[in-house]
């Protein structure tokens, strides 16, 4: 189950951020002092709230029954002629490799081109992160480039694959 987080969410984003810290680091960016803080979760889950009711992102927790498994985003929406949203997940280190993220990946396509209307939503992910190629190809997408030096991961400047999947 997709939904977005609210403010009762911010232990179990903490304790998710904190339990899986090692594992997902190298695929997230370096982050900030203070981060992994019950306040900067909280403050991450009011911004994301704000960013739903403006139609710039839509964050969502990826729940198994009432655990919080991983996350999910549709980030940088673009309306007008571009009609566009980029989509990045995370999946907790147990979880990985058992479904989950291609099912959530499914979920908020649905989402991506129903109820938010959109043409087109891409993903840029790292040569080496087989399982999340996987992931996007499973659901449809289809690769569009190569982008060297695409985003700043871990400290260092990563190249990437870059997916679409249109409507």
């Amino acid at each position: 189950m997709l939904r977005h987080l609210d403010a009762d969410d911010a232990p179990a984003l903490l304790a998710f951020m904190n339990e899986n810290r090692a594992f997902l680091e190298q695929w997230e960016p370096a982050r900030e002092e203070g981060f992994l803080t019950l306040d900067a979760q909280a403050a991450d889950i009011e911004a994301a709230a704000a960013d739903a009711a403006a139609d710039r992102r839509h964050a969502f927790g990826i729940f198994l029954d009432s655990e919080l498994v991983g996350r999910i985003a549709l980030s940088q929406i673009f309306r007008g002629i571009f009609q566009n949203a980029y989509l990045g997940y995370s999946i907790a280190e147990r979880w990985n490799g058992q479904g989950l993220a291609t099912e959530a990946v499914g979920v908020a396509m649905e989402f991506a081109f129903g109820e938010l209307g959109l043409h087109r939503v891409q993903a840029a992910v790292m040569p080496r992160n087989i399982g999340s190629i996987r992931v996007l190809e499973k659901n449809g997408f289809r690769e569009e480039g190569y982008a060297v030096g695409y985003l700043c991961i871990n400290g260092v400047w990563e190249d990437h694959r870059i997916f679409a999947r249109t409507v």
